[in-house]
Parts: structure tokens; C-alpha cells; sequence
């Protein structure tokens, strides 16, 4: 019987990773604890190898591609010329089903980018695998594209960001360093359309979103920093989440995340930031440029931690708080939902919900 190579969950709070090698080939034999290929998440590479001696056939990716955990990546098989199965033969698209032509193999995902793009699966040869990697350099044809705008990259890539104020640019600039997603565009209630932004355009206020994700643009940054009332940013959030959108963890190349750390979706980690062994980062928390997370540290949703920020070792800070630049929180230290502790303050004990330190000073006095 040929075995099934699945894509493992390296990170709890990551279910997608990206295949940075690819050492084998459709056909290839392989030895058992022969490396198949190397899988990377923001946080840890792993090595897949091989549980049995066999045959690699069927495969469904390709060097580069960002696949989901539990998918299949192909079969080691007994024989070279064994044929995986096919697990489905129609999709619907525009409500109507998509039947794949007698004697086609394609690939479950493959068939996921058709149903979304409307591909005519009748264009593809019956003499190879069909694989998502195929199916993405026929969207890249496509004529339609050109007067979209689109490339294939931006389709597997494209993105808004919620807020056009500083915050916004700097979440810009991040991206950009990335190398990873193309911003289609700002969203910004207060903003005219059109305005520029560091070279992007503002397409609209909220009342664009459900037409921006008909066009497939699926996934969102939130730019709005709540500084003020961080129930600003929590409503974004909320907005973002009924029309469907996603939020991918974006993190500056120069910023560290210890393997064993968890970022949550939707977080935000600025240059120079540390991220220490074992922490949690809560949901579309904040840390900012050069901020200290030391280990075991546990943020909950929605959590600012400004520039300059140190948080020592096991400090747990609660759904809504804002620490201050160039705070320093001692070790064991808790920070109650909700609390603000200003800049440069210095927190010796427990702040409780809703709790103010002002700049400057020591808590408790």
C-alpha cells in the first residue's frame, strides 16, 4: 500500500507553511529517513522524510508553494507507476457543477484554484498530474488579468490594509520588507479615495469591503492602533471578520521569535522586536519596534506593546492593554485587561483591569 506524505502542524497557531525545498521528484525512489522536503513557518523549519522505502508519485506541490496543514503532498508508493487516487470529480463554480473531463488527473487543491478563478479544466493535458503549481501559470494567462491589474503572484498574495494614519504607513513599510504580499490598497473611513500613501492608493471606506473580497482580495492588515480607545481597533476587526477577510501574522525580517514562541493570527511584530522561548502573542496584538517579549511572557488580544518596551520574563498582560515606549515590566508582573502604563514607567507588581500608570512613575508609589 502506498503511504500518504501529509503536511504536519508545526505551529498551533500557524496552520500554513512554506515548502523552501523540494528534494525529490515525481517517480524518484527513496529510502526510508530520506529527507522529502523542508517546510518553514515564521517561527521553525522542519525536515519531512521519508517512513518507508518506495516511490514518490503523485505530487501536488511545488519548491515555493505555501501549503495548509494535513494536505497531501504526494504518496510514497511501491511502484513508480502507481496512481493516487482522485477524491473528487466536480466543484461547483457559479453555482453550477464543474464536472473535470473524463481521464483528467488533477490534484485537490488544483481543483480548489479552478473553482475560484472559473479555469476551463478542458484546456489541461490528460498526460500529466494537474498540480496547483499548473493551474496558478494558466491563471497567469489569462487575459482578464491584464485588465485587472493582476499578476499570479498577486492572486495567491493580495491584500488591504485597514487604516491610512502612521500606523498604516509603517505596517506598509513592514510589508514591503516582507517580499511576500502585494497591497492593493488602503481602506480608510476617514480618507478620500484616491488619496496616496507612500505610492498606494486609498480604494474607499468600509463600504468597499465586500466588493474588494468578491474581487478575491481575502485577506486584511489592521492599521488602526487604538491608541486612544482600543475599542477603535477592536471594531475594524470585527468589520473585516464579517465580510470573510483573514489575518496573516506579518513579522520584519530583523525582528527574532524564539521557535517556541505562538503568535496568534493577525499579530504585528516591528523591527528589532524580541519574542522570547515560549511566549504567546494574543490575536492582532502589537509589538512594536525594538520591544522586549521575554520568555513565557502570555498577551492577550489586542495587546500594544509600544517601541521600546521591556516585559521580563512570565509577565502576562490582558486583552486590551497598552504598555507605554520604554516601559519596563518586572518579572511575574501582571497587567490587567484594559490597563494603559505610560511611557518609561516602571511596574514592580500587579496593575489591576482597567488600571492607569502614568508616564514616568513606579507602580505601585
Amino acid at each position: 500500500m502506498a503511504i500518504p506524505i501529509i503536511i504536519p502542524l508545526i505551529n498551533t497557531n500557524e496552520p500554513e507553511a512554506l515548502i523552501v525545498s523540494l528534494e525529490v521528484e515525481e517517480g524518484k525512489e527513496i529510502k526510508k529517513g530520506e529527507i522529502i522536503c523542508t517546510l518553514e513557518t515564521t517561527k521553525s523549519t522542519v525536515e519531512i522524510v521519508a517512513e518507508s522505502d518506495g516511490y514518490v508519485v503523485g505530487i501536488q506541490y511545488n519548491e515555493g508553494d505555501i501549503v495548509k496543514a494535513g494536505v497531501y503532498l504526494g504518496y510514497i508508493a511501491p511502484t513508480k507507476d502507481w496512481e493516487p487516487p482522485i477524491e473528487q470529480s466536480e466543484i461547483i463554480v457559479n453555482e453550477e457543477i464543474y464536472k473535470t473531463p473524463q481521464g483528467l488527473r488533477i490534484t485537490q487543491p488544483a481543483l480548489e484554484i479552478a473553482k475560484e478563478y472559473g479555469i476551463d479544466l478542458s484546456e489541461f493535458s490528460k498526460n500529466s498530474l494537474i498540480t496547483a503549481a499548473v493551474v496558478r501559470e494558466n491563471i497567469g494567462k489569462m487575459d482578464n488579468l491584464d485588465t485587472l491589474g493582476t499578476t499570479r503572484h498577486q492572486l495567491l498574495s493580495r491584500l488591504i490594509i485597514y487604516g491610512g494614519g502612521g500606523h498604516g504607513k509603517s505596517v506598509l513599510d513592514l510589508i514591503r520588507a516582507l517580499r511576500i504580499f502585494t497591497v492593493e490598497g488602503f481602506i480608510d473611513d476617514n480618507l478620500s479615495t484616491g488619496t496616496d500613501i507612500l505610492g498606494v492608493p486609498v480604494l474607499g471606506a468600509d463600504d468597499v469591503l465586500e466588493e474588494l473580497y468578491s474581487k478575491g482580495i481575502h485577506q486584511a492588515v489592521n492599521a488602526v492602533g487604538g491608541i486612544g480607545n482600543i475599542a477603535i481597533r477592536i471594531e475594524v476587526f470585527r468589520k473585516l471578520i464579517e465580510v470573510g477577510f483573514s489575518f496573516p501574522t506579518i513579522i520584519h525580517p530583523t525582528a527574532f521569535v524564539e521557535p517556541s514562541a505562538h503568535l496568534s493570527a493577525g499579530v504585528q511584530v516591528f523591527p528589532h522586536a524580541y519574542i522570547g522561548s515560549d511566549a504567546h502573542v494574543g490575536f492582532g496584538s502589537i509589538v512594536n519596534t525594538g520591544a522586549i517579549v521575554s520568555h513565557d511572557c502570555d498577551l492577550g488580544d489586542y495587546v500594544n506593546i509600544s517601541p521600546g518596551a521591556i516585559l521580563a520574563g512570565e509577565v502576562h498582560v490582558g486583552n486590551g492593554s497598552l504598555i507605554g515606549m520604554g516601559a519596563t515590566i518586572n518579572l511575574q508582573v501582571s497587567i490587567g485587561s484594559g490597563a494603559r502604563v505610560g511611557n518609561t514607567a516602571t511596574v514592580k507588581s500587579d496593575v489591576p483591569d482597567k488600571g492607569i500608570v502614568r508616564a514616568g512613575t513606579i507602580w505601585p508609589k
